[in-house]
This record gives C-alpha cells, structure tokens and sequence, in this order.
C-alpha cells in the first residue's frame, strides 16, 4: 500500500516564514489534485491552523471554491502523541504537511525522524546560518556544525535504524530585501560549505513581502489570484513564480509533485 509522503518544516528560531512556507506548500499540492492534511505542532501560536481556519472561512463567506487540505493542531498532551497520529493519515492522503514550533520540543523531534523531506527555513543572514553551522568572523568560513544540525543527524539515524528510509534535507534560504549583496554571496558560500558538511540541499525561498502577510487574514495564498481579485498586481504575480521555483525544487516525487 502506497504511503503518504511526509514533509516536515522546522526550525527553532522564529521569523524565518516556516508556517507560510508550509501553507504555501499545503495549498499547492491540494490545487493539483493531491489529497493532503495538515498538522500544526505548534498548538500555542497555531499559524498553520489559523491561516487555514481563515480560509475556511473566506470559502464560505463568498462562496469560492479554492483548493484546502485538511487541517489539524495538535497538542500532545491532550490528544494522540504525533508519531501515533502521522500514522493514522500515513494510509489516507497523499502528502502529511507538518508546522512545527519555532523551539526545541519532543513533538517536532518525533515529527522530524519520520519525514520523507525536512524543510528549514533559514532568512538570508549569519544570524540564522548560526542555527546550523558556526562561522568563523574573520574568514565567514565553517568552523563546526551547531547543535540544529546535529538534532538532525540524530533524527536521520534514528529513520534509519526504523525502517530503512532516509530524510531528505532541504534547507530553504527566504531572501531579505534589506540585506546586501556581498553579505549574501558570503552567506550562500558558507552554506555551500556545511551543506557538503551535514549533508543537505540547498533552494530558493521566498522573498520578504509584504503581500504574504496581507494574505493571512483571508486565509489565501498566491494561487488564489482569481480570490484577491482587482488587488492582485505584478508584486503577486512575481512572488507567485517565486513559489512555482520553490515547489519544483522541493524536487518531491512524481506522484506529489505539484505545479503551482
């Protein structure tokens, strides 16, 4: 029986668009016909679900039929543990989106060694490098792998060791407008580095725009242009693109692939 394929985004530092990532993806997927669900792990701040919710609500309100994926939050300590529940929908949809919290915690760890592809977000500045490598400040080189990088490992063991798989690591870098171009390159060039290192690929993100946060309270993503309407412009139609380039280099398979 063929499985769900399970995309995991995480990443303990916040900021980064991790949650809007995973909507995006989410919504993507379900609009090429894909049967995906949702899981937001991060029942405190519950962006996933919410930003979902609100689209619940916006297919109601105007009556416009947009793709959704099935949704849940879950909190551990009240319902089933995640590794239990992963299970359940691993026979009943094609694609498991899980949001994770943007800190340390048990539910992600468990989340993280079942995915088929990880996902972490990093902005495009030393700051969020830091969460998976170390730099040296006089040559921006390499100095070690910090402990993210080595939870990871840990986790692609313990895949390993469970049922043979392997988890794709993929480390998403979102472009800051704000930051200039030499601090980019050196950026890229360390991660380049440690992604022979540590062992995973490197794509384009999304870029820091406003649009994205303009979207939230409707629910609606960039696939959505015939939903925005009149307020669609060339600012959404560029960062639409974006996100067709972010999808395909996901480099999912066949049967998940989405074209956005």
């Amino acid at each position: 029986m063929q499985t769900a394929h399970l995309i995991v985004f995480a990443n303990e530092k916040g900021g980064s668009g991790k949650s809007t990532t995973a909507v995006h993806t989410a919504v993507a997927l379900a609009a090429a016909g894909r049967r995906v669900a949702t899981l937001d792990l991060d029942h405190r701040q519950r962006t996933l679900g919410r930003y979902l919710e609100n689209r619940i609500a916006t297919i109601k309100r105007t009556g416009i039929d947009l793709p959704l994926p099935h949704v849940e939050t879950l909190d551990p300590a009240k319902g089933p543990q995640v590794g239990e529940r992963i299970d359940e929908l691993r026979g009943q949809v094609d694609i498991i989106v899980v949001d994770t919290p943007g800190r340390d915690d048990p539910a992600a760890r468990a989340a993280i060694e079942r995915a088929d592809t990880l996902v972490t977000p990093i902005n495009d500045s030393f700051i969020d490098l830091d969460l998976i490598g170390q730099v040296d400040p006089d040559s921006y080189k390499i100095k070690r792998p910090s402990f993210y990088a080595e939870i990871v490992w840990d986790a692609r063991k313990v895949r390993a060791k469970t049922d043979g798989g392997t988890v794709d690591w993929v480390v998403l870098r979102n472009r800051l407008q704000h930051i200039e171009a030499r601090n980019m390159k050196r950026v890229a060039s360390a991660l380049a580095e440690l992604s022979k290192r540590v062992g995973f690929r490197v794509i384009p993100g999304l870029s820091e725009r406003v649009i994205y946060r303009e979207l939230f309270p409707k629910g609606l993503t960039l696939l959505d242009l015939k939903a925005i309407g009149a307020d669609a412009g060339i600012a959404h139609v560029a960062a639409r693109q974006e996100l067709r380039e972010m999808i395909a280099a996901l480099a999912l398979p066949d049967r998940v692939q989405a074209a956005a």
